[in-house]
């Protein structure tokens, strides 16, 4: 058996048999059970002893789940702080953000995110991308360099499309030009190299990692955590302390500090080389499939990839049919995702590194059917 299929077949093995073809990893991946008892046995933990008593057990589990992400984001374990999820990471971000109050950002920017722009009174403008939307770092130099922003924002790995963003260039241009920059890694952690120059990092735990639902995680740099806003009441504890105090579903957090030690032994590299094959595999097996648009290059580096409709077929119904008719799921994307550039839904396959051949050829097969 090759390494690829072995460790194919160890993701499947530490999971519950799918019931059906999941192909939406993108949205959340299968849980293992070592997370789920993780969660569930301190869940029984706090039923016996307490919920801050059996916190306090936890806390060298939790210390390894931020050194895990730190590996992941190149950066200490000290700089990592739990939270409800990427969104969540970045209101907290934004909340204590130091400086002016004006952005970079991708034209195709998560709707989510731009919200959180708006809400927390960031100007927005955009950085200079490719007809693929990837930004051009050269021309990003050029069309910051006189007037910088406060910090540059970048979705390294966008919900509507898998194309890698340039994420060491673009940091390298932050340094010249002496901005922040603050990646979304929520597609990008544990599918793509997050380790690069960024100042901040955030992510969640259930898409690529297999994590529980309702946790998250931010990373942020000494250089500009240390200047980040305070509240009063902080007394001894730091401003990214801060993020992380209060209420919290510790059982989640076990669950996916155990989800990352499962990828960090698996071995991150050889995941992003099975994710990009599968990639390639589900974008040449859907190259010919009538009705659809494969928008992804074939070899771009990612397990996602996207079918815009040439024939009028609504990925809404589809994606419903889908699951309804063939036990297959997979996620219908509609232009709220990135509201300044979609203008129409698309249909996202999303494989983690246990599908197989046939998984992708039972979804062109019932994309036939269908359409």
């Amino acid at each position: 058996m090759s390494a690829p299929e072995t460790l194919a077949r160890d993701w499947r093995d530490a999971r519950l048999p799918p019931a059906g073809v999941h192909l939406d990893s993108a949205a959340c991946s299968r849980q293992s059970l070592a997370a789920i008892e993780a969660a569930a046995a301190h869940a029984r933990h706090e039923s016996e002893v307490g919920g801050y008593v059996a916190a306090q057990s936890a806390a060298p589990a939790l210390d390894a789940g931020r050194a895990g992400v730190a590996a992941l984001t190149g950066m200490s374990p000290d700089d990592v702080v739990f939270t409800t999820g990427s969104g969540n990471a970045l209101q907290l971000l934004l909340g204590v953000w130091p400086m002016e109050r004006t952005v970079a950002c991708l034209p195709g920017e998560y709707g989510p995110n731009l919200a959180a722009f708006e809400s927390g009174g960031f100007t927005r403008r955009a950085l200079p991308v490719d007809g693929l939307g990837r930004v051009d770092p050269d021309a990003a130099r050029m069309a910051l360099g006189d007037d910088p922003p406060a910090m540059v924002h970048l979705t390294a790995l966008a919900s509507h499309r898998g194309v890698v963003q340039p994420i060491s260039a673009v940091a390298a241009v932050c340094r010249e030009l002496g901005v922040p920059l603050v990646v979304d890694a929520a597609q990008a952690l544990a599918h793509i190299d997050c380790v690069a120059d960024a100042d901040a990092v955030y992510s969640s735990s259930r898409k690529w990692l297999a994590g529980p639902r309702g946790v998250g995680v931010l990373a942020v740099r000494p250089a500009l955590a240390d200047l980040l806003q305070s509240p009063d009441w902080a007394g001894p504890l730091s401003a990214l302390q801060c993020l992380e105090f209060g209420e919290a579903n510790i059982a989640a957090r076990l669950g996916f500090s155990v989800a990352v030690g499962q990828h960090l032994a698996a071995g991150p590299e050889a995941v992003r080389q099975r994710l990009a094959e599968l990639g390639r595999l589900t974008r040449t097996l859907l190259a010919d499939a009538p009705g659809w648009r494969v928008v992804e290059p074939v070899d771009e580096p990612t397990a996602i990839t996207t079918l815009a409709p040439t024939d009028g077929a609504d990925p809404v119904q589809v994606r419903a049919r889908l699951i309804a008719e063939h036990g297959i799921v997979t996620t219908a994307a509609g232009i709220e995702r990135a509201p300044l550039e979609m203008t129409a839904p698309v249909l996202r396959i999303s494989p983690h590194i246990d599908a197989y051949t046939d998984d992708i050829e039972a979804l062109a097969t019932a994309l036939r059917a269908l359409t």
